[in-house]
């Protein structure tokens, strides 16, 4: 069944709103983040042994994860869609390698791979998430020796 022009017009504002949370976390400039989430939102990333809490605790918990990593990037795949007027519902896979200064300069490496279960909701700035909950798929690799999630 075609879609409508209308359904099209979404399904790409929810992509831009899905890869700017991408851009803002892989650029490290979190405040961005406030143009993903609602201020309410729910995340929840204790799947991959993060934390559960509203928007400002969320964001303020990604700064302090992830600063130690040198580097990280945040690839989304396949993205499926709900929309029921102003909500829409989506999974998208994701792969984030990331890399862990060592003390001799080389980087302990791995990656993630998992989905994104989010429910959008349409604001007058656009579309924004609600909740997203991460699912871990798998890790290849593990965290470096000694490292500790934050919580």
């Amino acid at each position: 069944m075609p879609l409508s022009p209308q359904e099209l017009a979404d399904r790409s504002e929810i992509m831009d709103t899905l890869i700017r949370y991408a851009d803002a976390i892989d650029t490290k400039q979190f405040d961005r983040l406030a143009d993903v989430f609602t201020p309410d939102a729910r995340v929840d990333y204790t799947s991959s042994g993060g934390i559960a809490g509203e928007y400002p605790e969320i964001r303020r918990w990604l700064e302090v994860a992830l600063t130690p990593f040198r580097h990280y990037l945040h690839a989304l795949a396949n993205t499926t869609f709900r929309i029921e007027g102003d909500t829409a519902h989506t999974r998208t896979y994701f792969l984030n390698p990331m890399a862990y200064p060592l003390e001799d300069g080389s980087d302990h490496t791995f990656t993630v791979y998992g989905y994104y279960v989010d429910r959008l909701v349409r604001t007058p700035a656009g579309w924004r998430i609600a909740e997203r909950r991460e699912d871990q798929g798998m890790m290849v690799g593990t965290l470096p020796e000694g490292f500790q999630i934050p919580s």
